[in-house]
């Protein structure tokens, strides 16, 4: 089990092939969940596409080369899912046009369609974009183009929260179903002393919580107003 204590390195890394756990705030166990293994890996693998990913509600217009009544605009709906004539539903969310062409061409071929020659394109594609969350000013989604690395992302997202722990920012990515984890130490890479990591659509930056600082707001804040001195012991820990 690798603690926030023991890590050696500022960047550790993770490879999750099932869903994580959620986690309190206050538990600064990494990769302690089944399923969760820490990987060799000093950085995080970059997507071999960055082709536009599919969204719910996204319009997007297919042609099969072979029939023409297959051809034209449909919807994607509310769940991801793609309704298309003869075989039915299929999962559109988080493809790429070319990803997905290749799953319309699959399921048409041979009982269908023979050698199906199938494209799609996107006609409303929501951009790409990234969501930033935990302890920042702004948290949301913004767009990738302007959100391009880890400090652009945290500045783009109107910079640190009060409660900010800056050796604890995790960038979560999956690529072709494995879900990665890096774990970063922010103010290091804002003095120089680690490269500024790239981000791609479909990253979640999540910037961990101090609870030490939240509890010592809360002491300040119910002390006497004439208190002209304080000595606090935190019997907790960080």
């Amino acid at each position: 089990m690798l603690t926030g204590t023991n890590i050696a390195r500022s960047a550790a890394l993770f490879v999750a092939t099932v869903a994580l756990g959620a986690c309190a705030s206050t538990d600064r166990t990494y990769g302690a969940a089944s399923g969760v293994e820490v990987s060799s890996l000093t950085e995080l693998p970059a997507p071999a596409t960055t082709n536009p990913r599919f969204s719910p509600m996204g319009i997007i217009e297919v042609t099969v080369a072979q029939d023409d009544t297959l051809s034209g605009t449909y919807v994607i709906d509310e769940s991801g899912m793609l309704d298309f004539p003869l075989i039915g539903e299929v999962a559109a969310l988080g493809l790429s046009p070319t990803q997905l062409a290749s799953v319309i061409a699959s399921r048409l071929s041979g009982e269908f369609v023979l050698d199906p020659s199938v494209t799609v394109s996107a006609i409303d594609a929501a951009p790409p974009s990234i969501s930033i969350g935990g302890q920042v000013e702004d948290p949301g989604n913004y767009p990738t183009n302007i959100a391009t690395t880890l400090m652009r992302a945290i500045n783009t997202a109107g910079g640190l929260g009060e409660y900010a722990r800056e050796d604890d920012v995790l960038i979560f990515r999956e690529i072709d179903g494995e879900r990665y984890i890096g774990l970063y130490n922010l103010e290091a890479i804002m003095r120089g002393n680690l490269p500024d990591p790239a981000l791609y659509e479909g990253d979640i930056v999540m910037v961990g919580d101090s609870p030490g600082e939240r509890r010592l707001e809360r002491i300040l804040q119910i002390l006497p107003a004439v208190t002209s001195s304080l000595v606090l012991i935190d019997r907790v820990g960080n």
